[in-house]
């Protein structure tokens, strides 16, 4: 028996043989204003086939203008293919097959405005604007839509395109069909569930009348909807789906889980376990005869391995870690698993999409940017210092490393990993724990001297006469002025556990930091109060990452007052003004969250001194994990 892992063997879908079982799951790209593929994005794609990935899939492509308006991207006319060909040819040149998603819509799910209204199956209510009502599709609509989805899988074709996946699942235009709750219809396409499919199932025929029968189609779909209200998918239904789905002659399935409701259900956050979605396609599997493509933060090459082998799913598809690192199937062939940069679920490449930017990554400055910030190799060898061996820090360190510059990295502690070490000590945390694990672990392998338990003075380092020198120094929390404020302890000591909690504890401050550690304190058997002046504050992440979040602390056992002003923190209780009234809360421990301020007096210091630096990170404003690694790339790439 062959000890080659089963990730790395050659896989087939209908008449498509791959080279290994590791799919880049289909995510959205903001390509050219006529929603062709832009330069930009055919290098993103191009360097996740240069890792070795087998297939590839885009994210949706409209295949029908004429009810959105406007999409990311768009495979409905003729004039998208020559930039869809170049793709296409650009990814075989790494023996990467090319699948291309298109769909026939979004639905409900479609971010119009409050006055113009979406298309669906049905009048129902829009996601984003609940008051709008949804415009019903009329057959000669439906007709339409299908036979414009087979014209854009022939497009697919025409620009060389190894198959199409077709965009039916998470609550979008087709699984809305799909569902009870959504399709109120009486005719042809509404009732039994094989009504209800009948507009998925007629999209494939399309696309079998457009491309022939042997074209590869996948259908990415959704057979449980992880959400208890009446017309929303359970497990059962969906594996019957999966058979129609066979039926109507789909090549193979690509399993999702969840809806817009419950989002992190789809798309995956820090705070779910591994393999969050295989259930699923178990399930699934069983039931049908084609090959299955699961997917749900499958991201660690020994669990993904071990699906394989347990007969779970066929393929394995990786979405937001193919962002993080796109040599990842290189790695693994290469027995270089401990260098794989790890996602860490936060998201931010979703978020920022809300906001019709491009996609940007928090461990990985360069995704969807490859074209942009390239690293060039230092000439000089210039000396680099960075002060603080945070995240930013390391990142900056690790780029003048490879840049071939002469680095030093300097930290006050005795320890890598900065404010990460607090972020990662939750259990429900442990992705963030891995990055700084591999980060630390790059840091060890590198040409970087660290010199720990270094103080830094803005004297020594203007004596010492580095090229360049970065401040990565941090942030440190704020202290309010609270009366009896000494009585508390910060949230990061706690969360380190550097500190044994007491049996009730009050933490103030609602913000991310603030809701994580009531959540760490619930999650070890305390008795929590979170308290916050006003209301929770942890808005500013990815919906799905929120939702999660909301949906923890309803299941949890923690008491929330907001609007609770504290007036007071004894060592046994806080005492708080809530709606004109006081009131007393037990605490044999209470935890501040109450914000950091910037450390960045060294770069003050150095500033008096003559010396120029790059102030990156906390240091220059708490934030992000993505602010920090972005700052910490960027100031050595300009170098």
């Amino acid at each position: 028996m062959s000890d080659k892992p089963l990730l790395l063997t050659r896989g087939r879908i209908g008449k498509m043989e791959l080279k290994n079982r590791i799919v880049m799951a289909p995510m959205g790209t903001t390509g050219d204003a006529d929603g062709g593929y832009s330069a930009r994005s055919i290098e993103y794609f191009e360097e996740r086939a240069k890792g070795g990935t087998g297939l590839i899939i885009t994210g949706r492509n409209a295949s029908v203008l004429e009810y959105e308006g406007y999409s990311c991207s768009a495979l409905s006319d003729y004039h998208h293919v020559n930039r869809l060909g170049i793709l296409a040819d650009r990814l075989h040149a790494y023996g990467a097959k090319l699948c291309v998603q298109i769909g026939p819509g979004l639905g409900r799910i479609m971010y119009t405005s409050a006055t113009k209204p979406p298309y669906s199956c049905s009048p129902i209510p829009s996601f984003w604007f609940p008051n709008l009502m949804c415009k019903e599709l009329s057959v000669d609509d439906i007709r339409f839509i299908t036979d414009k989805v087979g014209y854009s899988a022939k497009l697919a074709m025409d620009a060389g395109a190894d198959a199409v996946e077709m965009h039916a699942y998470g609550s979008y235009l087709a699984d809305q069909f799909m569902t009870e709750a959504f399709n109120h219809r009486t005719d042809q396409y509404g009732g039994s569930l094989e009504n209800r499919v009948r507009f998925l199932g007629e999209c494939i025929e399309a696309v079998q009348r457009y491309c022939g029968k042997d074209f590869v189609q996948i259908v990415k779909f959704t057979p449980v909807h992880c959400l208890d209200k009446p017309g929303y998918r359970k497990l059962e239904e969906g594996v019957e789906i999966a058979k129609l789905l066979e039926q109507w002659g789909a090549h193979a399935l690509h399993v999702d889980t969840g809806c817009y409701e419950v989002w992190y259900r789809q798309i995956p956050t820090v705070y779910q376990d591994e393999g969050c979605q295989l259930f699923a396609a178990e399930a699934v599997k069983k039931a049908v005869g084609i090959p299955v493509i699961t997917q749900g933060k499958l991201n660690r090459p020994e669990y993904a391995e071990k699906v394989l082998r347990d007969g779970t799913a066929d393929f394995i598809a990786l979405g937001h870690q193919h962002i993080a690192d796109p040599m990842f199937a290189r790695k693994v062939k290469e027995h270089r698993e401990e260098d794989i940069r790890p996602c860490i679920g936060c998201n931010e490449c979703l978020r920022v999409g809300h906001f019709g930017r491009y996609i940007s990554c928090s461990v990985n400055p360069t995704a969807h940017h490859e074209i942009d910030y390239k690293l060039e190799p230092d000439p000089t060898h210039s000396s680099v210092l960075v002060v603080g061996g945070g995240c930013g820090g390391m990142e900056a360190a690790l780029t003048a490393a490879e840049r071939g510059m002469r680095v030093e990295l300097w930290e006050k502690t005795g320890e890598l990993g900065g404010m990460l070490l607090a972020a990662g000590a939750p259990e429900f945390k442990k992705d963030v724990r891995k990055y700084t694990a591999y980060l630390i672990r790059q840091i060890g392998k590198s040409a970087v001297t660290v010199r720990m338990n270094k103080t830094a003075t803005a004297g020594e380092i203007a004596a010492a006469g580095f090229d360049h020198v970065v401040i990565a120094t941090g942030a440190e929390a704020n202290v309010p002025g609270i009366p009896g404020v000494e009585n508390a302890v910060q949230a990061i000591p706690v969360l380190r556990g550097q500190v044994e909690p007491a049996d009730e504890c009050v933490v103030i401050g609602g913000g991310i930091v603030g809701v994580e550690t009531a959540l760490y304190l619930d999650s070890i058997g305390r008795k929590v109060t979170l308290t916050v002046r006003s209301s929770l504050k942890y808005v500013d992440e990815s919906k799905n990452n929120v939702q999660c979040l909301s949906d923890m602390l309803k299941a949890s056992n923690i008491t929330i007052l907001e609007g609770a002003k504290p007036l007071e923190i004894g060592p046994g209780a806080v005492r708080f003004e809530k709606d004109g009234e006081e009131l007393s809360v037990k605490a044999g421990t209470t935890v501040l969250a109450c914000g950091y301020h910037p450390l960045k007096a060294l770069a003050d210091e150095l500033d008096e001194l003559g010396v120029d630096c790059d102030l990156i990170g906390n240091a220059l404003a708490p934030r992000k994990i993505i602010n920090a690694v972005s700052e910490g790339y960027h100031a050595v790439r300009r170098m």
